[in-house]
């Protein structure tokens, strides 16, 4: 364990944020002064921070056993002189620059993303955009600020000048998107912290759920009556789980309350190939939807039975297939860079692989280890630690997308995200998820309805609220019109 100890509480996330990447493997507990005594574990120095009107201070002290016991390991102190008046923002840019200069040159590392630990790196070279600032000058900014390398830069900044491109046809503050949670999978993958419940224990109680939806769908109809929802996202969990009855359900009660007719993207995430039939797929195409996901996450068998994915690779390319015969020509993929077990060639084996069946976009994700996921259990239970990405995996994925005729179009981070590395959305001209970029980059109000989802509603002045629909399965049920009233609030109050 790291830890760390300052002086003045507000930015404890980001101090926990920057340090765990650099010793991604370690558990950092950030205490503000007077809470706890100073310790960490053998062999990791202890970090104090000290901020005063005039400067702030960082100093490492070494652990007593810090290079196997060496008495020639020093403590390091930097510091910075602060000016009167600085704002909150500016100054936890300064600190997190003071840290990131201090253990940089403790662990002899550079990250990737420098000292950016919120989700959306993207977001930043927006709204530079809007600014009317150049790559060159925004490129110049988020290097000096941040400390990113200038891959990264230039891949914000791509990002960047193409989801402006894209939304700039459509009157995205005016509108909103749907969001409908499905929580229920086949089975709950090693890595997964979404709300998410094994289908075989929860049979009997889909129906409930799907009562409990059909309220909340019945109450923002009415919310957002005489307005057409820009694009609509049926996720999970795993949507196909439902049976072709109970998606029939869900789609026809849809349809009964909301104008569907000019959605520009309708999506489903299918997911995973065992929930995935004939029958299902008719029903997606039936009701209008444009855009599914068949997600193989690796094209190892080992790798699938070991995160608990009971569908094999060649059940991957039978659903998608299937999904090509069933007339669906909008077909994502998603994969999962750092999985145990997993390097370089296993990477390239998988695009190679993906690349045969030609899906139309591709969603690559650099593993994070949640605390809520199986898989941080299963790595101290084993004693065991997780592939660490490599700039080289990251660009085998890349340039497999390249050869699919794809471009990058959105991305965004997670914490804890393996090799401090990102997750990039590449999709073919025509192909790009729309929803995708309108939630990361918080462009517009997303209602979100289901166990576990996030309404987000946007202001005009750019500020943000949010309304949380609760995790657990039974009590959304029984709470349902406690949450449908909270979400109207949020929506119509001024």
């Amino acid at each position: 364990m790291i830890t760390v100890m300052l002086n003045e509480a507000g930015f404890e996330y980001d101090i926990h944020s920057l340090v765990r990447a650099f010793y991604p493997m370690s558990e950092v507990k950030v205490f503000v002064e007077g809470e706890k005594d100073l310790v960490s574990d053998a062999g990791f120095p202890v970090i104090k921070i000290t901020r005063s009107s005039e400067k702030t201070v960082i100093r490492l002290e070494p652990s007593p056993l810090e290079d196997g016991g060496d008495s020639r390991v020093s403590a390091v102190r930097k510091e910075v002189f602060t000016e009167p008046g600085l704002t909150k923002d500016s100054f936890r840019n300064v600190l997190k620059q003071l840290i990131y200069q201090v253990l940089s040159a403790r662990t002899g590392k550079e990250l990737p993303w420098g000292t950016l630990t919120g989700i959306r790196p993207a977001k930043i070279a927006m709204g530079l955009l809007e600014q009317g600032k150049t790559q060159e000058q925004i490129l110049q900014y988020m290097q000096d600020t941040y400390y990113l390398s200038s891959r990264k830069g230039q891949l914000c900044i791509e990002i960047a000048e193409r989801e402006r491109e894209l939304l700039s046809g459509i009157h995205y503050r005016d509108g909103y998107s749907l969001y409908i949670g499905i929580p229920f999978c086949p089975t709950t993958c090693l890595y997964c912290s979404f709300t998410s419940y094994p289908i075989s224990g929860w049979k009997e109680r889909v129906s409930a759920y799907l009562s409990a939806l059909e309220k909340e769908l019945e109450a923002a109809a009415e919310t957002f009556h005489g307005q057409i929802p820009d694009s609509v996202y049926i996720g999970g969990g795993t949507p196909t789980t439902l049976s072709p009855e109970e998606l029939e359900r869900l789609l026809s009660k849809l349809q009964s309350c909301f104008p569907l007719e000019r959605v520009q993207e309708f999506t489903v995430e299918a997911g995973r190939a065992d929930s995935i039939t004939r029958e299902k797929l008719q029903v997606l195409k039936r009701y209008g939807v444009t855009r599914i996901s068949v997600n193989p996450q690796t094209m190892r068998e080992e790798t699938l039975r070991l995160i608990g994915r009971q569908h094999t690779p060649e059940q991957v390319k039978r659903a998608f297939y299937l999904a090509r015969e069933c007339g669906f020509d909008n077909i994502n993929m998603d994969l999962i860079l750092g999985l145990p077990g997993e390097g370089e060639e296993d990477v390239r084996y998988t695009v190679e692989e993906v690349g045969k069946l030609g899906p139309d976009s591709l969603t690559v994700h650099s593993l994070a280890v949640k605390r809520a996921s199986r898989l941080s259990r299963w790595i101290a239970e084993n004693k065991v630690s997780v592939t660490q990405n490599t700039d080289a995996m990251v660009d085998i994925a890349a340039q497999a997308a390249a050869a699919m005729g794809m471009q990058p179009y959105y991305l965004y981070r997670q914490k804890n995200i393996s090799g401090n590395f990102e997750n990039v959305g590449y999709a073919r001209p025509g192909c790009y998820g729309l929803y995708n970029i309108l939630m990361m980059e918080e462009k517009q109000s997303i209602v979100a309805l289901g166990a576990g989802s996030i309404s987000k509603r946007l202001y005009p002045d750019g500020r943000i609220e949010r309304c949380e629909n609760v995790k657990e399965l039974a009590l959304y049920i029984e709470k349902i019109e406690e949450m449908t009233e909270r979400k109207r609030r949020l929506f119509t109050d001024s």
